[in-house]
């Protein structure tokens, strides 16, 4: 059994890493600087330069098929590239990207929303969540009914990433009340925000923060249903599917850089006339740290490699991102507490990371959820103790 990387997994890796450590982190002070000052910590055209840089690196579309110029990487290569992007938290991620579910679109549809969002023409946002319908997905009201040739969608989505900046929303919608939300009565459109549909700040705290969309007799024409009539649920399931092993991935980024930041404060402070790193108490929180970092980091290229073997991907998946989010939200609340009240503070992003990485254990599924997922999975036979090597 061979737990290396590859030649080309290691050197993609660490490119991704080199420019990281060369274009993105030098920008982490005045991000700071400017969060502390209620701004955000990167522009929108400071991203796309930084994203073109990036694409001079080679890195552009991770995930986007080769016939739109993207690289079509292994999920496992994803995985690596997008814990490297966690070591920063500059709010920066790869150019040329779209939606997974915007390459079920028509070719009308994929000219005019799929190709201007992998070259950074456009931004989209998913909408599926509403105030009554986060972890319970099924239980969406928001209605869209026909007229003539037309769609009327009335209704609101909370929570919404991007939603604030987006040009246009792929919104999943009531179709037909009778057969329900599993039952085929929920379709997926594409929506302008021209067409009528409006954005409201939610404040949260974390930086930045989501939208709630506001549909109010919002008009639709039919040519923009994304996919097939009735699609709707089992597209919103694809898409948040994907994000099951890229949020830990990037968890992983997050607590490699903490905790690096953690022993070098042990070795370097001193109290009572020695260094902290030589009392029990913080060996401790650095040993449980790098278990539980350890253990994350298998469970999610687990759930990668199950992706690249063409196998369902669910439970390694749910399993990735359960442990993945406590184990990060463990790792940055123990960092903070060996760096003691200069952890607390605005100089460095411990307090930011701490405020971050606690979304990770809510969005995209809940941790609730995804007990929910490993239980079910294995109290009705769909897979066993063990796994693939049962």
């Amino acid at each position: 059994m061979d737990f290396s990387l590859s030649d080309e997994e290691r050197a993609v890796r660490e490119t991704a890493r080199t420019f990281i450590t060369r274009e993105v982190m030098p920008l982490e002070q005045e991000a700071l600087r400017r969060e502390r000052a209620h701004q955000p910590g990167l522009e929108r055209s400071e991203l796309r330069e930084l994203q073109l840089k990036a694409k001079k690196f080679g890195f552009w579309g991770l995930s986007t098929p080769e016939q739109y110029g993207g690289m079509d990487l292994p999920a496992v290569l994803q995985s690596l590239i997008w814990t490297e992007v966690g070591r920063t938290f500059v709010q920066f991620k790869f150019g040329g990207e779209a939606d997974n579910i915007l390459y079920y679109a028509n070719d009308a549809q994929k000219a005019e929303y799929l190709v201007p969002t992998i070259e950074g023409d456009r931004i989209s946002c998913f909408a599926i969540t509403e105030p009554g319908a986060g972890s319970d997905a099924a239980n969406i009201k928001l209605s869209a009914r026909q007229d003539g040739d037309d769609w009327i969608l009335n209704g609101e989505k909370t929570f919404i990433t991007n939603g604030n900046e987006a040009d246009f929303v792929i919104v999943v919608a009531v179709t037909d009340k009778e057969k329900g939300v599993r039952g085929g009565g929920t379709t997926a459109f594409l929506v302008d925000r021209e067409m009528g549909w409006r954005s409201e700040f939610i404040q949260t705290m974390g930086e930045g923060g989501p939208a709630a969309l506001i549909f109010d007799n919002v008009r639709v024409p039919a040519r923009n249903i994304l996919g097939e009539i009735g699609q709707g649920f089992e597209l919103g399931m694809k898409w948040i599917g994907k994000g099951r092993y890229l949020i830990p991935s990037n968890a992983l980024g997050i607590a490699e850089r903490a905790l690096g930041m953690a022993i070098e404060y042990a070795n370097t402070r001193e109290t009572f006339g020695a260094r902290i790193g030589t009392n029990q108490a913080i060996q401790w929180m650095i040993a449980d740290s790098e278990v539980e970092l350890e253990a994350a980091r298998w469970l999610i290229l687990k759930a990668a490699w199950t992706v690249d073997q063409g196998a369902d991907p669910r439970h390694a998946s749910s399993m990735a991102k359960l442990y993945g989010a406590n184990m990060v939200n463990n790792v940055v609340d123990r960092v903070m507490q060996i760096h003691g009240g200069m952890g607390y503070t605005r100089e460095l992003p411990i307090e930011r990371w701490y405020r971050q990485v606690r979304l990770m254990r809510i969005y995209e599924g809940t941790d609730e959820m995804q007990r929910l997922i490993i239980s079910r999975d294995l109290l009705r036979g769909f897979t066993k103790i063990g796994g693939h090597l049962a």
